[in-house]
């Protein structure tokens, strides 16, 4: 059985040409109705084998971790991004297995950010505000440098992603150590347009990465997923938390209504770009919001269940004619902006 990184990985060798490649993944898809550029493909596991590897990862990380903690602050941190690292050596760099390469990954990033902060952990609780966004701004761009590395070595799409997320964390920090006065209460007020800001900014150079490989036959295509699933949250949350969605149980029946109408605007948008990453994140945020509306209507005993049937039906629904629609609304686009968009099967070139 060949995956879609087999394909990418024999395209990009020569063996196989960008038409057979595209032939077949078209003769695979077809009897769903849907081209393969709009099934968002992405690598995970090719067997169990990688799960297999990946608990045995996760359990050595864990380890070096827990000896780490008890010799030195810092040193925990320090030797999981080691280990991860070494591992990587073999697991990404010679095997290429998928899984175990984005857990250790996620563990050669954390590890760096765990290091500096156990150093100065018993410290944080005396210093300033100000001084604490500050040593938040040097971890994230500690971390960036590192992933910069990671991707220069092992190019593991998920890299950009975590080293997007550890850049913004630094402007952010920065930022706010500029702008929140010290002992500010409403810290939120100003971190959430900040967010907002750079949420748009990693959306935006996700696009990049994106519009780079339309037809999704790169690994180009598996960075911009992991980059939309890092911006995704960063332009949910403080877009919700604006329109009163965080407010418990006094959500006014306006608020909810107007999560409605962004999480319409935002499946537009998803079918546009063909990236199913805002949708995900904003589900949350609508499943409280129908909640509280049929509960408004008087159905307080079900109302959760009717949101499930709601959301879940109109998610399955959106799924199986995710091609068709999403022709729709590429249609109506200017010509010039379809063209940088994703292909689609009216679109294909």
């Amino acid at each position: 059985m060949y995956s879609e990184a087999d394909l990418q990985s024999a395209v990009a060798a020569g063996a196989l040409s960008h038409e057979s490649a595209e032939a077949l993944r078209l003769h695979v898809t077809g009897s769903r109705d849907a081209p393969s550029v709009d099934e968002e493909h992405f690598r995970l596991i090719t067997g169990f084998n990688d799960i297999f590897v990946t608990i045995a990862a996760v359990l050595l990380m864990a380890a070096v971790a827990g000896i780490g903690q008890s010799i030195v602050p810092g040193l925990a941190g320090a030797l999981v991004a080691v280990s991860a690292w070494g591992m990587a050596e073999y697991f990404t760099r010679q095997r290429r297995m998928a899984l175990p390469s984005i857990v250790l990954l996620i563990g050669f990033a954390g590890g760096l950010a765990a290091a500096p902060i156990e150093i100065m952990a018993e410290n944080f609780d005396t210093i300033s505000d100000t001084a604490a966004s500050l040593v938040v701004a040097a971890v994230g761009l500690f971390v960036a440098a590192g992933t910069w590395l990671h991707w220069r070595r092992f190019m593991v799409p998920i890299t950009i992603a975590a080293g997007a997320a550890a850049v913004s964390a630094t402007l952010i920090a920065l930022i706010a150590a500029a702008l929140i006065p010290q002992g500010s209460n409403d810290a939120e007020r100003y971190l959430f347009p900040i967010i907002f800001i750079a949420g748009l900014a990693v959306f935006a150079f996700a696009m990049r990465w994106d519009m780079s490989d339309r037809s999704r036959e790169t690994r180009r295509s598996d960075v911009a997923f992991w980059l939309h699933l890092v911006a995704a949250p960063m332009i949910c949350h403080p877009l919700f938390n604006w329109v009163g969605i965080n407010d418990g149980e006094n959500i006014a029946p306006a608020s909810a209504i107007a999560v409605i109408a962004i999480y319409i605007i935002m499946g537009l948008v998803a079918l546009a770009i063909d990236r199913r990453a805002l949708l995900v994140s904003a589900l949350v945020y609508v499943l409280v919001a129908l909640t509280f509306l049929f509960r408004q209507f008087g159905m307080v005993e079900l109302n959760v269940a009717v949101t499930g049937l709601v959301i879940g039906s109109a998610l399955l629904t959106l799924s199986a004619f995710w091609s068709p629609i999403r022709r729709s609304v590429v249609s109506q686009l200017p010509g010039d902006l379809q063209g940088r968009l994703p292909v689609t099967g009216m679109l294909a070139a």
